[in-house]
Protein backbone atom coordinates (compact mmCIF):
# COMPACT_ATOMS: atom_id res chain seq x y z
CA UNK A 1 0.00 0.00 0.00
CA UNK A 2 1.01 3.49 -0.78
CA UNK A 3 3.19 5.49 2.25
CA UNK A 4 0.70 7.82 3.55
CA UNK A 5 3.66 10.80 3.67
CA UNK A 6 6.64 11.88 1.43
CA UNK A 7 9.76 10.00 2.06
CA UNK A 8 11.64 12.93 3.49
CA UNK A 9 9.73 12.62 6.36
CA UNK A 10 10.31 8.97 6.98
CA UNK A 11 14.74 9.49 7.44
CA UNK A 12 13.55 11.54 10.69
CA UNK A 13 13.41 8.66 12.79
CA UNK A 14 16.79 7.62 11.83
CA UNK A 15 18.43 10.52 12.62
CA UNK A 16 16.58 10.68 16.20
CA UNK A 17 18.05 7.10 16.42
CA UNK A 18 21.36 8.20 15.53
CA UNK A 19 21.35 11.02 17.86
CA UNK A 20 20.02 8.81 20.52
CA UNK A 21 23.86 6.91 20.27
CA UNK A 22 25.38 9.90 19.95
CA UNK A 23 26.92 8.73 17.01
CA UNK A 24 25.17 11.57 14.43
CA UNK A 25 28.54 12.44 11.86
CA UNK A 26 30.30 10.34 14.40
CA UNK A 27 30.65 6.91 12.32
CA UNK A 28 33.59 7.91 10.32
CA UNK A 29 34.03 5.91 7.25
CA UNK A 30 31.77 2.98 8.47
CA UNK A 31 30.19 2.09 5.59
CA UNK A 32 26.51 0.76 5.84
CA UNK A 33 24.39 -1.08 2.69
CA UNK A 34 20.95 -1.87 3.06
CA UNK A 35 18.39 -3.45 0.97
CA UNK A 36 15.13 -2.87 -0.18
CA UNK A 37 15.44 1.13 0.56
CA UNK A 38 12.65 2.47 -2.07
CA UNK A 39 9.92 2.59 0.35
CA UNK A 40 8.73 1.29 4.19
CA UNK A 41 11.00 0.57 7.11
CA UNK A 42 14.51 0.89 4.26
CA UNK A 43 13.99 4.36 3.91
CA UNK A 44 14.78 5.18 7.43
CA UNK A 45 17.53 2.89 7.96
CA UNK A 46 21.18 4.45 7.84
CA UNK A 47 22.07 4.46 4.26
CA UNK A 48 25.48 4.67 2.46
CA UNK A 49 24.48 2.58 -0.42
CA UNK A 50 21.21 1.83 -1.12
CA UNK A 51 19.92 -1.42 -2.41
CA UNK A 52 16.38 -1.47 -5.24
CA UNK A 53 15.38 -2.45 -8.76
CA UNK A 54 12.97 0.50 -9.07
CA UNK A 55 16.24 3.55 -9.66
CA UNK A 56 13.40 6.40 -10.19
CA UNK A 57 11.76 5.61 -7.07
CA UNK A 58 15.16 5.08 -5.15
CA UNK A 59 16.35 8.61 -7.08
CA UNK A 60 13.82 9.96 -5.24
CA UNK A 61 14.10 8.56 -1.81
CA UNK A 62 17.52 9.91 -2.26
CA UNK A 63 17.03 13.50 -2.94
CA UNK A 64 15.08 13.19 -0.16
CA UNK A 65 17.36 12.44 2.07
CA UNK A 66 19.60 14.37 1.40
CA UNK A 67 17.68 17.38 1.56
CA UNK A 68 16.45 16.81 4.89
CA UNK A 69 19.34 14.88 6.58
CA UNK A 70 21.61 16.50 8.99
CA UNK A 71 24.54 13.77 8.56
CA UNK A 72 27.17 14.17 6.09
CA UNK A 73 27.90 10.44 4.78
CA UNK A 74 27.45 9.84 0.85
CA UNK A 75 24.50 7.83 -0.18
CA UNK A 76 24.39 5.72 -3.31
CA UNK A 77 22.63 3.71 -5.13
CA UNK A 78 23.21 0.34 -5.85
CA UNK A 79 20.98 -1.23 -8.43
CA UNK A 80 19.75 -5.12 -7.88
CA UNK A 81 16.93 -7.36 -8.36
CA UNK A 82 16.46 -9.84 -5.24
CA UNK A 83 14.73 -12.16 -7.55
CA UNK A 84 17.37 -12.33 -10.42
CA UNK A 85 20.59 -13.89 -8.57
CA UNK A 86 22.63 -12.72 -11.90
CA UNK A 87 21.78 -9.39 -10.54
CA UNK A 88 22.50 -9.85 -7.00
CA UNK A 89 26.59 -10.64 -8.01
CA UNK A 90 26.29 -7.52 -10.34
CA UNK A 91 24.78 -5.37 -7.61
CA UNK A 92 27.72 -6.81 -4.22
CA UNK A 93 30.50 -6.14 -7.66
CA UNK A 94 29.31 -2.67 -8.53
CA UNK A 95 29.29 -1.82 -4.71
CA UNK A 96 33.16 -3.38 -4.16
CA UNK A 97 34.16 -1.30 -7.29
CA UNK A 98 32.91 1.82 -5.00
CA UNK A 99 33.85 0.63 -1.82
CA UNK A 100 36.66 -1.89 -0.06
CA UNK A 101 34.36 -1.65 3.05
CA UNK A 102 31.23 -2.71 4.65
CA UNK A 103 31.02 -2.44 7.77
CA UNK A 104 27.34 -3.22 8.48
CA UNK A 105 24.92 -5.16 6.15
CA UNK A 106 21.06 -4.56 6.78
CA UNK A 107 18.97 -7.51 4.74
CA UNK A 108 15.44 -5.71 4.82
CA UNK A 109 14.16 -5.92 1.50
CA UNK A 110 11.21 -8.67 1.65
CA UNK A 111 8.18 -9.89 -0.03
CA UNK A 112 4.88 -11.50 1.68
CA UNK A 113 2.46 -13.17 0.16
CA UNK A 114 2.65 -12.80 -3.47
CA UNK A 115 1.10 -15.46 -6.14
CA UNK A 116 3.10 -18.03 -6.23
CA UNK A 117 5.59 -18.60 -8.82
CA UNK A 118 9.29 -19.69 -10.05
CA UNK A 119 12.11 -16.75 -9.96
CA UNK A 120 14.28 -17.24 -13.61
CA UNK A 121 17.00 -19.68 -11.34
CA UNK A 122 14.49 -21.62 -10.42
CA UNK A 123 13.46 -20.87 -7.16
CA UNK A 124 10.47 -20.14 -5.53
CA UNK A 125 10.05 -16.49 -5.37
CA UNK A 126 9.56 -15.34 -1.89
CA UNK A 127 11.99 -17.99 -0.50
CA UNK A 128 14.61 -16.76 -3.40
CA UNK A 129 14.07 -13.17 -2.90
CA UNK A 130 13.64 -13.46 1.21
CA UNK A 131 16.25 -15.69 1.59
CA UNK A 132 18.85 -16.88 -1.01
CA UNK A 133 19.61 -13.34 -2.23
CA UNK A 134 20.32 -12.27 1.23
CA UNK A 135 22.53 -15.13 1.54
CA UNK A 136 24.35 -14.40 -1.69
CA UNK A 137 24.76 -11.03 -1.02
CA UNK A 138 26.20 -12.21 2.59
CA UNK A 139 28.54 -14.55 1.43
CA UNK A 140 29.92 -12.30 -1.62
CA UNK A 141 30.57 -10.12 0.71
CA UNK A 142 31.86 -11.83 3.85
CA UNK A 143 35.54 -11.13 2.58
CA UNK A 144 35.12 -7.52 3.12
CA UNK A 145 32.99 -7.91 6.11
CA UNK A 146 36.06 -10.10 7.48
CA UNK A 147 38.88 -7.37 6.67
CA UNK A 148 36.60 -4.33 7.45
CA UNK A 149 36.24 -5.63 11.04
CA UNK A 150 39.73 -6.34 11.40
CA UNK A 151 40.94 -2.74 10.44
CA UNK A 152 38.18 -1.22 11.50
CA UNK A 153 38.92 -3.20 15.42
CA UNK A 154 42.30 -1.62 15.32
CA UNK A 155 41.28 1.85 14.88
CA UNK A 156 40.43 4.20 17.62
CA UNK A 157 36.80 3.60 16.91
CA UNK A 158 36.76 0.04 17.14
CA UNK A 159 33.10 -1.49 15.23
CA UNK A 160 32.51 -4.95 14.20
CA UNK A 161 31.12 -5.87 11.52
CA UNK A 162 27.08 -6.70 11.89
CA UNK A 163 24.89 -8.53 9.77
CA UNK A 164 21.16 -7.64 10.29
CA UNK A 165 18.18 -9.44 9.42
CA UNK A 166 14.66 -8.23 9.45
CA UNK A 167 12.14 -11.07 9.62
CA UNK A 168 8.88 -11.01 11.51
CA UNK A 169 6.69 -12.27 14.55
CA UNK A 170 5.52 -14.42 11.86
CA UNK A 171 8.09 -16.57 11.60
CA UNK A 172 6.30 -18.44 14.52
CA UNK A 173 3.71 -19.98 12.62
CA UNK A 174 5.57 -22.24 10.50
CA UNK A 175 9.06 -24.01 11.28
CA UNK A 176 11.28 -24.36 7.93
CA UNK A 177 10.55 -27.71 5.54
CA UNK A 178 13.87 -28.43 4.75
CA UNK A 179 12.77 -31.16 2.54
CA UNK A 180 10.53 -28.90 0.36
CA UNK A 181 12.47 -25.71 0.35
CA UNK A 182 10.46 -24.47 -2.75
CA UNK A 183 7.65 -25.37 -1.75
CA UNK A 184 6.61 -27.65 -4.36
CA UNK A 185 2.54 -28.25 -3.70
CA UNK A 186 2.56 -26.42 -0.67
CA UNK A 187 2.92 -23.29 -0.91
CA UNK A 188 3.26 -21.33 3.07
CA UNK A 189 6.01 -19.13 2.42
CA UNK A 190 8.37 -18.73 5.37
CA UNK A 191 11.38 -16.23 6.34
CA UNK A 192 14.29 -18.00 7.61
CA UNK A 193 16.99 -14.82 8.71
CA UNK A 194 16.87 -15.66 12.15
CA UNK A 195 18.30 -18.41 11.54
CA UNK A 196 20.64 -17.27 9.19
CA UNK A 197 21.74 -14.34 11.65
CA UNK A 198 22.22 -17.10 14.65
CA UNK A 199 24.37 -19.22 11.80
CA UNK A 200 26.38 -16.39 11.25
CA UNK A 201 27.04 -15.37 14.85
CA UNK A 202 28.57 -19.03 15.36
CA UNK A 203 30.23 -19.55 12.13
CA UNK A 204 31.97 -16.36 12.21
CA UNK A 205 31.34 -14.16 15.47
CA UNK A 206 34.52 -15.03 16.92
CA UNK A 207 36.01 -13.41 13.39
CA UNK A 208 34.44 -10.17 14.10
CA UNK A 209 31.09 -10.49 11.86
CA UNK A 210 28.25 -10.55 14.32
CA UNK A 211 24.59 -11.38 13.22
CA UNK A 212 21.36 -10.23 14.30
CA UNK A 213 17.92 -10.17 13.50
CA UNK A 214 14.59 -8.54 14.48
CA UNK A 215 10.30 -7.89 14.11
CA UNK A 216 9.99 -4.41 13.19
CA UNK A 217 6.50 -4.96 14.32
CA UNK A 218 3.24 -4.72 12.39
CA UNK A 219 3.41 -2.41 9.80
CA UNK A 220 0.93 -0.96 6.97
CA UNK A 221 3.47 -0.63 4.02
CA UNK A 222 3.52 -1.52 0.62
CA UNK A 223 4.57 -5.08 1.88
CA UNK A 224 0.92 -5.97 1.83
CA UNK A 225 0.24 -5.24 -1.63
CA UNK A 226 -0.01 -8.97 -2.06
CA UNK A 227 -2.80 -9.83 0.92
CA UNK A 228 -5.98 -10.80 0.53
CA UNK A 229 -7.98 -7.14 0.92
CA UNK A 230 -11.09 -8.21 2.43
CA UNK A 231 -8.92 -9.95 5.39
CA UNK A 232 -6.60 -6.86 5.34
CA UNK A 233 -9.32 -4.64 6.54
CA UNK A 234 -11.17 -7.18 8.78
CA UNK A 235 -7.02 -7.23 10.43
CA UNK A 236 -6.75 -3.55 10.14
CA UNK A 237 -10.73 -2.84 11.61
CA UNK A 238 -9.96 -5.22 14.63
CA UNK A 239 -6.20 -4.55 15.16
CA UNK A 240 -5.58 -1.42 13.67
CA UNK A 241 -4.93 0.46 17.12
CA UNK A 242 -1.86 -2.09 17.80
CA UNK A 243 -0.22 -1.08 14.62
CA UNK A 244 3.39 0.84 14.38
CA UNK A 245 4.35 3.73 12.17
CA UNK A 246 7.14 3.21 9.80
CA UNK A 247 9.41 5.61 12.17
CA UNK A 248 8.34 3.15 15.24
CA UNK A 249 9.17 -0.07 13.29
CA UNK A 250 12.72 1.33 11.43
CA UNK A 251 14.01 1.96 14.90
CA UNK A 252 14.78 -1.23 16.14
CA UNK A 253 16.79 -1.71 12.64
CA UNK A 254 18.61 1.57 13.05
CA UNK A 255 19.15 0.87 16.74
CA UNK A 256 20.23 -3.34 15.56
CA UNK A 257 22.79 -1.54 13.35
CA UNK A 258 24.67 0.82 14.83
CA UNK A 259 23.78 1.00 18.83
CA UNK A 260 26.85 0.73 21.02
CA UNK A 261 25.51 -1.72 23.30
CA UNK A 262 25.72 -4.43 20.86
CA UNK A 263 29.16 -3.82 19.57
CA UNK A 264 30.78 -7.09 19.74
CA UNK A 265 27.64 -8.96 19.67
CA UNK A 266 25.47 -11.24 18.18
CA UNK A 267 23.09 -14.09 17.78
CA UNK A 268 20.54 -12.20 19.40
CA UNK A 269 16.42 -11.47 18.46
CA UNK A 270 15.33 -8.29 18.79
CA UNK A 271 12.15 -5.83 18.78
CA UNK A 272 10.71 -2.53 20.13
CA UNK A 273 14.25 -1.75 20.64
CA UNK A 274 15.23 -4.73 23.26
CA UNK A 275 16.18 -8.39 23.17
CA UNK A 276 13.16 -10.45 22.79
CA UNK A 277 13.32 -13.82 24.70
CA UNK A 278 11.70 -17.64 23.90
CA UNK A 279 7.45 -17.18 23.39
CA UNK A 280 5.61 -20.31 23.78
CA UNK A 281 1.91 -20.03 22.22
CA UNK A 282 0.91 -18.30 18.98
CA UNK A 283 -0.39 -14.89 19.94
CA UNK A 284 0.80 -12.99 17.62
CA UNK A 285 0.83 -9.40 19.66
CA UNK A 286 3.30 -10.93 22.20
CA UNK A 287 7.12 -10.29 21.03
CA UNK A 288 9.31 -13.09 21.42
CA UNK A 289 10.92 -16.28 19.29
CA UNK A 290 10.01 -19.43 18.45
CA UNK A 291 11.69 -22.37 19.38
CA UNK A 292 12.32 -23.36 16.59
CA UNK A 293 14.08 -20.36 14.94
CA UNK A 294 16.82 -20.79 17.11
CA UNK A 295 16.95 -24.66 16.49
CA UNK A 296 21.44 -24.83 15.83
CA UNK A 297 21.02 -28.15 13.77
CA UNK A 298 18.10 -26.60 11.12
CA UNK A 299 20.18 -23.23 10.65
CA UNK A 300 23.81 -25.07 10.32
CA UNK A 301 21.70 -27.16 7.70
CA UNK A 302 19.32 -24.60 6.00
CA UNK A 303 22.93 -23.28 5.75
CA UNK A 304 24.54 -26.31 4.20
CA UNK A 305 21.71 -26.39 1.88
CA UNK A 306 21.61 -22.67 0.95
CA UNK A 307 25.03 -22.97 -0.42
CA UNK A 308 24.65 -26.16 -2.40
CA UNK A 309 21.71 -24.22 -4.21
CA UNK A 310 23.73 -21.34 -4.70
CA UNK A 311 26.96 -23.50 -6.01
CA UNK A 312 29.07 -21.51 -3.86
CA UNK A 313 31.50 -24.56 -2.81
CA UNK A 314 31.64 -24.51 -6.76
CA UNK A 315 33.39 -21.16 -6.97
Amino acid sequence: MPLPRGQAMLVQQHFRSVQDCGLLNALGSKVIFVTGTSSGIGAETPNVYMQLRNIEKGESVRKDILATSPGKGRLEIIEMELADLESVRTGVKVLLEKTGTVNVLVNNAGIRNPPESITKDGFELTFCTNHLAHFLIFELLLPTLLKSASESLQSSYPFASRVVNVSSGSHRDTPMNLENLNLHGIYEPVRPNILMANEIERRFGSKGVHGLSLNPGAIRTEAQRYDDPVRLAAILAQFGNMLKSVEQGAATTVWAAIAPVWEGKGGVYLSDCKEQELVEGDDRWKEGYAKHAFDENVANKLWEISSEMLGLGQE
